[in-house]
């Protein structure tokens, strides 16, 4: 059997460390959502053993509001709509024992501080359930309930929806929060850029909308309006 020299073992070593790097930057796979109905749902699970790949739950008593704004921006996620004890199931040890002491502008929960002290039990019905929500916006129009639907996948852009209808449209107000669609229209603009494609048939079979985005290059763009905005903004004057 042929052995490695000297400047083969150490070029080999070399290698293997850079791979490793370059592996844990593009897979940062700290946190996870699992038994959830889409990507941004599910029941918390942090890796508490990166070489083991332990996951531990986390007891809700150790988190808070500003902690799951970290996990769902993690996440590349919206920002968090429901924070549940129990909503995706409860499960066994291994349990997180440290509070996370999150300021809320940490990109990463595992950079936020954590408390000295262990917590070592967890009540019933209280593993941390999370809900973020789609990391979808409308920009540009009279309220944040109407304008060009933009879509963050890695980056915001603007969606073409080419083959939406107002159902489509509604999955889209309701994760904003902003009613039921009014009115939606494709606007042409001078020159094409990288778009976000959205499926139709993908939205309607219930997926997320993250998990039906194809990257497309496009001069029409996507505007709706919400009902919301025709209800939050009025102003009611007392006669």
């Amino acid at each position: 059997m042929t052995s490695l020299s000297d400047p083969e073992v150490a070029t080999w070593t070399c290698l293997v460390s850079f791979i490793s790097l370059v592996s844990s930057i593009i897979s940062p796979d700290s946190v996870r959502l699992v038994n959830g109905t889409r990507l941004c749902s599910g029941r918390l699970e942090v890796k508490s053993n990166q070489s083991n790949q332990w996951w531990s739950s986390v007891c809700e008593d150790v988190f808070d509001q500003q902690d799951a704004e970290v996990v769902c921006r993690e996440l590349g996620c919206g920002a968090p709509s429901v924070l549940q004890g129990a909503l995706y199931g409860e499960v066994e040890a291994p349990m997180w024992t440290k509070e996370f002491q999150c300021g809320g502008h940490e990109s990463a929960l595992l950079d936020c501080r954590s408390s000295g002290s262990d917590r070592n039990t967890c009540s019933p019905n209280k593993t941390v359930g999370l809900t973020c929500s789609e990391p979808v916006r409308l920009v540009g129009g009279d309220s944040r309930c109407a304008g060009t639907l933009e879509l963050k996948q890695g980056d915001w852009r603007p969606v073409e929806g080419s083959d939406w209808s107002l159902k489509e449209a509604a999955v889209v107000c309701r994760e904003l929060d902003c009613g039921s669609a009014v009115s939606m229209g494709q606007r042409d603009e001078s020159s094409g850029r990288f778009v976000w494609r959205i499926k139709s048939d993908c939205v309607q079979s219930g997926s997320s909308l993250r998990e039906c985005v194809t990257s497309h290059f496009s001069s029409s763009i996507m505007d709706l309006t919400c009902s919301g905005m025709l209800i939050s903004d009025i102003i009611y004057v007392p006669i």
